[in-house]
């Protein structure tokens, strides 16, 4: 039986470039550069499946760009289990042990100065078998989310009557930018 965590970040808001085995519980970890920014890496969003119950994996990424972290001051890591959050109806809570945040010696040229990357590492033990398990620096809020929302207040009469919403521009990704006006009668 294969233990080989499968990992996935191709939906919207995932970050993350590749992951490498290193032994059956420790894998390393790439992100890609957060968006609009010059190769700074600080977020994080992805997903992990194939768990098994009870095994505790160690899961290290290398390419963080900020010298200092909010992880070094007791901060956790954002977990959102499919299964807990079916069983126990937890959705995204703060998990992980063993977290550390540091420089790696890996160099860097065009990281806004810095000469070196850093490394955040931490532990998770999964609790359920054949889990999805997502990861993830913050709350993810998505621009569908985002829209879902302004469809929402637009659809409600009475909001209707103090929100005017028009498209102010395009993304280069064709995704509208639009602008809420909200004023009186």
């Amino acid at each position: 039986m294969d233990k080989t965590l499968i990992f996935e970040s191709r939906f919207e808001s995932g970050n993350l470039a590749a992951a490498l085995k290193v032994n059956e519980n420790d894998y390393y970890l790439a992100l890609q550069n957060d968006v609009n920014t010059s190769g700074n890496t600080q977020w994080f969003f992805f997903r992990v499946s194939n768990t098994k119950a009870y095994s505790q994996v160690r899961f290290s990424m290398l390419n963080l760009c900020k010298p200092d972290s909010l992880y070094n001051e007791g901060m956790k890591v954002l977990v959102y289990s499919e299964k807990h959050a079916q069983e126990k109806d937890i959705g995204w809570h703060r998990s992980g042990t063993k977290i550390a945040y540091y420089a790696n010696g890996i160099r860097k040229d065009n990281c806004k100065g810095y000469k070196t990357l850093y490394s955040m590492t931490f532990n998770y033990e999964f609790e359920y078998n054949d889990d999805n398990v997502y990861f993830a620096y913050c709350y993810p809020y998505t621009y569908t989310e985002l829209a879902e929302e302004l469809n929402t207040i637009m659809a409600d009469p009475i909001k209707q009557q103090y929100v005017q919403k028009k498209t102010l521009t395009e993304t280069l990704a064709g995704n509208k930018c639009e602008v809420l006006t909200i004023t009186s009668k």
